[in-house]
């Protein structure tokens, strides 16, 4: 069985984004376009990191839920939550009520504002995560030779834990990147591969 499903519009997309009317969505319009923003990168790690162990359908369809709960993920705002919020967020049965990721999302806020101070990171956190890209991509024609992580995952994790930041493991930054356009894991066939402009 093919890992490509033609749509009725005669589109190919990966089994994953082939039927579920969300993933669909956001599969032909969202993942794997560039965001170099502070505060898109900032939401993509947060709710990378709340995923953590569940699917990404769970999460997508809690989205505006989440940007709701944590002020639209802009980073002074988040960084500012105090023990009265990560109560509110707790008890928060809209969003992932994990009270792991809840701390992280704010200490990887107050870490996300420290960065702009930083004289070594040019950019921010987005400058620092997209100073990760790799000199190539993949290229897999099946799911199963999509990657996990790479070198430049792991070497962003390690930076990333250095300065402060949480839930930032090799496997949820490449997802990050896989999200944000930094490398292209499109299936070769997919309508979508190529799409961010990025790489050829």
């Amino acid at each position: 069985m093919s890992d490509l499903i033609i749509g009725e519009d005669g589109l190919a997309r990966p089994v994953w984004a082939a039927a579920d009317p969300l993933l669909r969505k956001y599969y032909d319009t969202e993942w794997g376009m560039p965001v170099r923003t502070e505060q898109g990168v900032f939401e993509r790690l947060s709710l990378e990191a709340f995923q953590s162990g569940l699917s990404w359908r769970t999460i997508l369809a809690k989205r505006e839920s989440f940007r709701e709960a944590f002020a639209g993920f802009e980073p002074e705002a988040v960084a500012a939550f105090g023990d009265e919020d990560v109560t509110r967020l707790v008890a928060d049965a809209r969003i992932v009520r994990n009270r792991a990721k809840i701390l992280a999302t704010i200490s990887n806020a107050r870490a996300t504002v420290a960065l702009r101070e930083d004289a070594e990171v040019d950019g921010g956190l987005a400058g620092l995560v997209w100073s990760y890209r790799p000199a190539f991509t993949p290229a897999p024609r099946s799911l199963a030779e999509v990657p996990t992580s790479s070198p430049q995952s792991e070497a962003l994790a390690r930076r990333l834990r250095r300065l402060g930041f949480r839930f930032v493991g090799p496997t949820t930054l490449f997802a990050l990147m896989e999200a944000i356009g930094i490398v292209d894991t499109h299936l070769v066939g997919s309508h979508r591969r190529g799409s961010s402009g990025i790489w050829s």
